[in-house]
């Protein structure tokens, strides 16, 4: 089965997942780079904002086609109790090309649901969705989780 890990990461916390994600499935692994910048205290609160309103942006040009892999995992962090912006704009531009997906997020401590309903109602019903919080991924703690996930 042919595999794509897609995800954005504004502080290299979804990213460590991500790539840990890649390497135990074999996959494909595709950065979302916004044009938006998201980066430091403007950039978080403009993320806010931006996630709320289901605001779409414009992204880089990605490398990788979802329409040509059998499962993507789809991935960033928790913005407001929803997928951060550029994950949802990456959902939106590639509508109608996922067969299967996998969800997963990264956040302080909650909004998981909210952002994987928000994910499901752009794209397909996930087969299974991973919840992690940060403090998860930076020490390591989510062996068991991943395991279940990756099934």
């Amino acid at each position: 089965m042919k595999s794509l890990v897609v995800y954005y990461s504004r502080t290299n916390i979804t990213k460590k997942l991500a790539e840990t994600i890649a390497n135990k499935a074999d996959a494909d692994i595709e950065e979302i780079i916004p044009k938006t910048n998201y980066n430091g205290k403007i950039g978080y609160a403009r993320g806010g904002k931006d996630a709320i309103s289901s605001k779409v942006i414009d992204l880089e040009t990605q490398k990788y086609n979802p329409e040509d892999y059998d499962m993507v995992y789809l991935g960033g962090p928790v913005w407001a109790s929803r997928p951060s912006t550029p994950l949802y704009s990456y959902i939106k531009h590639n509508e109608g090309k996922f067969k299967n997906v996998k969800f997963f997020a990264t956040a302080g401590s909650s909004g998981f649901e909210g952002a994987f309903k928000h994910m499901e109602e752009a794209s397909i019903k996930p087969q299974k969705t991973l919840a992690l919080t940060t403090k998860e991924v930076k020490k390591d703690l989510f062996e068991d989780k991943l395991s279940s996930f990756l099934e």
